[in-house]
């Protein structure tokens, strides 16, 4: 899908049941726009590591696995220093410990825009950064966006930053 939206000149658009899907995806996207950055909305870090985890699920370790901070399978992607995450309201401390060392840029929702400003972007955005009062999830954690900050977040990445391609995950 990635290979054809790109030969076409289209923005490629993914849908995923889970965040694991950016194994696949972010190293595709790097090779073929190797100074991508990448931000990644989401409720949670997915920075966790074989290591870290206290769950072992996948969907909780791929952005770090994407990262090089672990071998997912696939390659390792992207540099972690070229992503941007927002609003990582629920992390483990194994997680933000991870974050840290590999230099993982954390921001507020409404600071995506310009921390991506003028660069290529694919944006990763798992909906469970809206809050559980608006849609439920399988791993809710309070205190989300609401629909209009959503909108409104997105609309000022689109205006920042030349968006290449993005994956939409719950």
């Amino acid at each position: 899908a990635l290979e054809s939206a790109w030969a076409e000149g289209a923005l490629p658009v993914l849908t995923a049941s889970d965040c694991s899907i950016c194994i696949a995806t972010l190293p595709a996207v790097v090779a073929h726009e190797p100074e991508v950055h990448v931000a990644w909305l989401d409720a949670h870090g997915d920075f966790n590591t074989p290591d870290t985890t206290g769950s072992g699920f996948l969907g909780g370790m791929c952005l770090s696995a994407v990262c090089g901070r672990w071998d997912g399978g696939f390659g390792a992607g992207i540099d972690p220093r070229r992503v941007v995450l927002s609003d990582a309201r629920d992390l483990d401390a194994g997680e933000r410990d991870e974050m840290r060392r590999a230099g993982l840029a954390v921001v507020a929702p409404g600071a995506v825009a310009d921390a991506v400003r003028g660069e290529r972007v694919f944006l990763h955005l798992d909906f469970d950064v809206l809050d559980p009062s608006v849609m439920p999830f399988s791993f809710p954690a309070a205190g989300g966006l609401s629909l209009p900050d959503l909108g409104a977040l997105l609309a000022d990445l689109a205006e920042a930053a030349d968006v290449c391609g993005m994956e939409l995950t719950s």
